[in-house]
């Protein structure tokens, strides 16, 4: 049966608390398989017999929507794309590895235009660059990114990109490292 996670947008996050075991709840109320979560931030994993996407997100939004009594937007990966993402290097490698900068990638239910991909890849700055991969950008600060000014440059809030919800690189590296039995 396929393994996905689900990256589950605006979990635990101001009003919207849910303990991981009702959440985990949930997904086998769904009738999904093999459900884990790691960390409270809305990462849910599970095994499920379909492999249409569409409708397994329908599914699970839909469901959460019913139970929860708000939208929580689904970004749904299989471990093998999760893989996929954490071998993509769209930067040098000192960048990659340098402890002082933080990549985070975003996930998007469909990718951008080509369009659009080029203008977010365009947007660069002395702290942060991005790149885009399919389904997936990827974005380096080189300093804190709270500290980073990149999300307000006019040129970055012209963007019409798809709705997103994005991790650290490192907390993807964790989640990956969790099934070392699988070929994630």
């Amino acid at each position: 049966m396929p393994q996905y996670i689900a990256f589950l947008r605006g979990m635990n996050l101001g009003k919207r608390r849910i303990k991981m075991d009702a959440l985990r709840a949930h997904f086998v109320d769904m009738g999904f398989d093999d459900v884990a979560t790691f960390i409270a931030s809305g990462n849910v994993l599970f095994t499920a017999g379909s492999r249409a996407e569409k409708k397994l997100v329908s599914q699970i939004e839909e469901h959460l929507r019913r139970a929860l009594g708000y939208d929580v937007p689904t970004y749904l990966r299989t471990r093998a794309e999760v893989a996929g993402v954490l071998a993509f290097r769209p930067f040098p490698v000192r960048e990659m590895e340098s402890e002082e900068n933080t990549i985070h990638v975003g996930f998007w239910q469909t990718a951008p235009s080509a369009a659009d991909a080029r203008a977010l890849t365009a947007i660069r700055t002395k702290t942060d660059e991005f790149a885009v991969n399919g389904r997936e950008f990827y974005w380096l600060c080189r300093i804190p990114t709270h500290e980073s000014k990149v999300w307000s440059l006019p040129e970055m809030k012209a963007l019409t990109l798809p709705d997103v919800t994005a991790r650290n690189i490192s907390m993807l590296r964790r989640l990956a490292a969790q099934f070392p039995s699988e070929k994630v």
